[in-house]
């Protein structure tokens, strides 16, 4: 078991793009979600596939278990998912010695920038990046399996 410590933003700008160091094409979907608990599976670049279950209701700290599962019984899956799936492309982005990963949605969700930052580190915020906006860690409505299950959050930062 792994302890996920995480913070999330709204992206305010496109200064982040030319520090970019890798892009991943995403889709999830949900197989099972309720208040603490989510059932997740994660299809990478077409090419790997991953089952993840989280637990938890602290907004910055949830209990994450993840396996490596093939990616036919991945696709197999889809059949069975909840709610809309997700595509993303996420970025991975270097800033003050942190990785931030930068989720570029598409989809209904187009439009939608959302950087997450997972350190157990209190990272002040005269530390985060200019191109980081609003805080949302702990909206629910821009956590993942909220935006596959409900409604479309305003996209603003």
């Amino acid at each position: 078991m792994a302890k996920e410590i995480e913070r999330k933003f709204l992206v305010s700008g496109i200064a982040w793009r030319t520090l970019a160091e890798a892009d991943i094409r995403i889709r999830q979907f949900y197989l099972a979600a309720a208040p603490g608990r989510t059932v997740r599976v994660r299809i990478s670049d077409g090419a790997s596939a991953k089952l993840t279950l989280k637990f938890g209701s602290k907004a910055r700290e949830r209990d994450e278990f993840e396996y490596v599962i093939p990616l036919a019984e991945a696709e197999e899956m889809l059949a069975f998912a909840v709610g809309r799936v997700i595509e993303k492309t996420r970025h991975h982005v270097r800033h003050g010695g942190y990785l931030y990963e930068v989720d570029v949605f598409g989809g209904a969700l187009a439009g939608l920038v959302v950087a997450e930052l997972e350190t157990p580190d209190d990272v002040p915020d005269e530390m985060l990046p200019d191109w980081l906006g609003r805080e949302v860690t702990g909206e629910s409505r821009y956590y993942n399996a909220s935006l596959a299950l409900g409604g479309i959050p305003e996209i603003a930062a």
